[in-house]
């Protein structure tokens, strides 16, 4: 018999939790504040673009272990388990917005009558759960019977069904038995099929999911820096990391050179650690991680002058058509881009930016998106591969006969630099040695 669990804000992280949890037998109750997307979900349709959501979550909803509601009294009546996954976006100081936290501390415990588990999901910076289970205790009706878990996720976008429901190890901080127990139970699927069960306090919970992110995010501003290097001195930074990554202390993931990371979580979670590392006087972890952010800006500005390198040197009455939007594929999320990060820099110099994804819809001043990859071709003086959808590295390059010049910049270093050079491209790869010497201005 299946646990009634609520969760509680459900965009990326709580939609896709909650068609998980049901999946497991639970059964479920997602809320949210707004009514449009509550509507949209408790008629099948997925309100962000994941492989395998929608479908996954009109068979929940069908079994009737699912729907979605925008009113507290409700599953402060229904659930045993009250999931907390509402966003955590980065302040102007870097520091993480806890509003909607507060938000739901506000509206929920002052109907918490009965004692029951609060198990946080989203990624806060180390402290607030503590603060959290406090105030939870002081505003419910249950007081001490109201107790608080944290349980970080650890999702990838473009897959994070597939981690919901077979994640590669649980971490979650508690302070009873009770609490474990409970957690047990709603993972006792995923526990059955020998995923790993991390145990901890509620503060040890906290870090381990900035610190993965902030690690991760370090790996990529190393490699990207080094990609920088290779290019400056005729090395091949691709070899560089397949060496790298045959060291059993390092391993291959990550190591991909580019221009950047972005998206809604790495960038905020390592200018949140660096903010919480400096409030707690830990200055060389505040100072690591502000040095991460740097690189990775500096990576986005450096392929940014390579493209400009290959028009010339200027870019006014130029044509770029630049291949993908997202900040990674399988994705329709354009949060802090890096693709966008080089586009807008080559429309505020002059260029005339087309650009096409397959998945992604621009709201961005300067920017031209096309409904065909044709389109963005058509008369290009520069080819820009900015995200790694498969369907551009399937591309024949014999075929595409749109552009003015026949010059591609293939910023991920994912598509098949021999084929491009034999179909008549010249083909430029960050962090490899230029095809016959650097330009001008290189």
């Amino acid at each position: 018999m299946g646990l009634r669990i609520a969760v509680i804000g459900v965009s990326y992280l709580g939609a896709v939790h909650a068609v998980g949890l049901a999946s497991w037998g639970h059964q479920v109750i997602g809320l949210d504040i707004d009514p449009a997307k509550v509507d949209s979900l408790n008629q099948g349709r997925a309100t962000i673009a994941e492989p395998g959501l929608e479908s996954a979550l009109r068979r929940q909803l069908d079994s009737g272990r699912l729907r979605f509601t925008t009113d507290y009294a409700e599953i402060a009546d229904f659930a045993e388990v009250h999931f907390i996954a509402v966003g955590t976006p980065a302040a102007a100081d870097g520091s993480a917005d806890l509003s909607q936290l507060d938000a739901v501390v506000e509206r929920l415990a002052p109907l918490l009558r009965r004692p029951c588990l609060i198990v946080g999901k989203s990624t806060v910076p180390v402290g607030s759960a503590a603060d959290l289970r406090r105030r939870f205790r002081q505003l419910a009706p249950a007081g001490d019977g109201v107790e608080l878990a944290w349980n970080p996720e650890f999702l990838r976008e473009s897959q994070a069904l597939a981690d919901t429901l077979a994640p590669d190890r649980l971490v979650w901080g508690v302070e009873s038995e009770a609490a474990s127990a409970q957690l047990r139970q709603v993972y006792a699927q995923p526990i059955a099929d020998g995923v790993p069960v991390i145990e901890s306090d509620l503060a040890t919970a906290e870090i381990v999911k900035v610190a993965a992110n902030a690690f991760l995010a370090t790996k990529v501003s190393f490699i990207n820096a080094l990609s920088q290097l290779c290019q400056a001195t005729g090395a091949d930074v691709v070899k560089v990391a397949n060496a790298l990554g045959r060291d059993p202390r390092i391993g291959r993931a990550f190591l991909d050179a580019g221009p950047g990371f972005g998206g809604g979580c790495l960038p905020k979670d390592v200018a949140a650690l660096a903010h919480r590392a400096d409030q707690l006087g830990v200055p060389q972890l505040a100072e690591l991680a502000r040095s991460v952010l740097a690189v990775n800006q500096s990576q986005r500005d450096w392929v940014g002058q390579l493209a400009l390198v290959c028009l010339g040197g200027a870019a006014t009455g130029k044509a770029v058509a630049i291949l993908g939007a997202s900040f990674k594929p399988g994705t329709d999320d354009t949060r802090d881009s890096p693709a966008l990060s080089v586009a807008t820099r080559l429309a505020e110099a002059g260029a005339e930016v087309r650009v096409y994804d397959p998945a992604a819809r621009l709201n961005r001043a300067g920017l031209i998106q096309t409904d065909t990859l044709e389109q963005a071709l058509d008369g290009a003086d520069l080819v820009c591969h900015l995200t790694e959808w498969p369907q551009f590295a399937q591309l024949d390059p014999t075929r595409l006969t749109g552009p003015r010049r026949r010059v591609l910049l293939d910023a991920r270093l994912k598509l098949d630099r021999r084929a491009w050079e034999e179909a008549g491209w010249t083909v430029i790869q960050p962090g490899r040695p230029w095809p016959a010497g650097p330009p001008a201005g290189a």
